[in-house]
């Protein structure tokens, strides 16, 4: 298992583990360089989401990633950039108003073990 694909899987289950709601990994080799995958998810209320964000960041920093963290001070889209993955915690609205899975629309989503 290459390194990314460890990464997000570590940070998925972080996501799982503070509750994260409609977890959902998207696959963006050969679609983008920004990065190998994004993970989307949501929480529903601000705390929620600084707690999947806080706890993902401990993950990736555990595994060695450099991470950089944006949004935490408003706590409606936090962007943590892991560099081979990036993590988008959405506050519910923010979600559904961005759409960020049909701005991707062309990447495929990644099934969990």
């Amino acid at each position: 298992m290459a390194l990314s694909d460890q990464l997000l899987q570590a940070v998925a289950d972080a996501a799982e583990d503070k509750k994260a709601h409609e977890i959902v990994a998207l696959n963006l080799q050969g679609i983008s360089l920004v990065a190998d995958y994004f993970l989307i998810c949501h929480g529903n209320s601000d705390t929620q989401v600084l707690a999947i964000a806080t706890e993902i960041r401990k993950r990736a920093e555990e595994m060695g990633a450099r991470v950089r963290l944006e949004g935490m001070d408003t706590a409606r889209w936090v962007l943590i950039d892991m560099g081979d993955v990036v993590a988008h915690v959405f506050h519910r609205d923010e979600r559904e108003y961005y759409g960020l899975e049909r701005l991707w629309s062309d990447a495929k989503a990644v099934e969990f073990a």
